[in-house]
């Protein structure tokens, strides 16, 4: 087995109360589930589940179907301590409308104008970058985590390669995370992974919340 490298859970000096939190609480579960898709009711029903099932961090893609509804009610339902975020924030004006209906922290696919957005509101991002300029140019717009955006494309050893120059920097690899590589990730010294269809399936069009429910049990188990 590959030598475990701790993962980083330090935050800046200068990073808000709830951006410790939200460090505190990646580095803790080490799950981030990602829900995205067309039918909305079906994506609320698989954000409630997640939480019953003791997923403590939640994104709702604003790519699913009426999305700033689907996180509005499942704020309601889960209370305001919920660990409840919107994913796919690309503009200033998405990261507006998802505080506006209750998301406690923001995830962009890229680095842009949604990422500053966010520190202006208060609120913990998660930034989506790929290259050592992606990842400092984040850093510099106030993100409080890199969201390692495709892990695919470079997988554990892009990772470790990252950690080199930027060791006290908590990455967060999604895309094409299932359970074999999180652990990977995690042992190559991610903070936390973020996982989307390989947990949730096809819950969030409809599938059967049964399956669901024994899938986000065997990821928490191998976590």
């Amino acid at each position: 087995m590959a030598e475990q490298i701790p993962a980083v859970t330090k935050a800046g000096p200068s990073a808000t109360p709830e951006a410790k939190r939200f460090l505190e609480v990646l580095a803790t579960h080490r799950l981030l589930a990602i829900v995205r898709g067309a039918d909305p009711d079906a994506a609320l029903r698989t954000v409630i589940t997640l939480a019953e099932e003791g997923v403590e961090l939640i994104e709702v893609s604003l790519v699913t179907g009426d999305a700033l509804r689907v996180i509005r009610d499942a704020r309601a339902a889960l209370g305001e301590v919920a660990d409840l975020g919107a994913g796919t924030v690309v503009t200033a004006d998405d990261a507006r409308r998802a505080a506006e209906a209750g998301a406690t922290f923001l995830v962009t696919p890229a680095v842009s104008e949604a990422v500053a957005e966010g520190g202006r509101l208060g609120l913990p991002v998660l930034a989506g970058a790929l290259t050592p300029t992606e990842v400092v140019t984040a850093l510099g717009m106030g993100a409080s985590a890199v969201k390692l955006f495709p892990a695919s494309l470079g997988g554990v050893r892009h990772l470790r390669a990252l950690r080199d120059p930027f060791p006290e920097v908590p990455f967060v690899p999604v895309g094409g995370v299932g359970m074999t590589e999180a652990a990977d990730y995690l042992r190559a010294g991610a903070v936390a992974v973020g996982v989307g269809s390989p947990l949730v399936g096809d819950a969030a069009a409809g599938g059967s919340v049964e399956e669901l429910r024994a899938r986000i049990r065997g990821f928490r188990k191998a976590l």
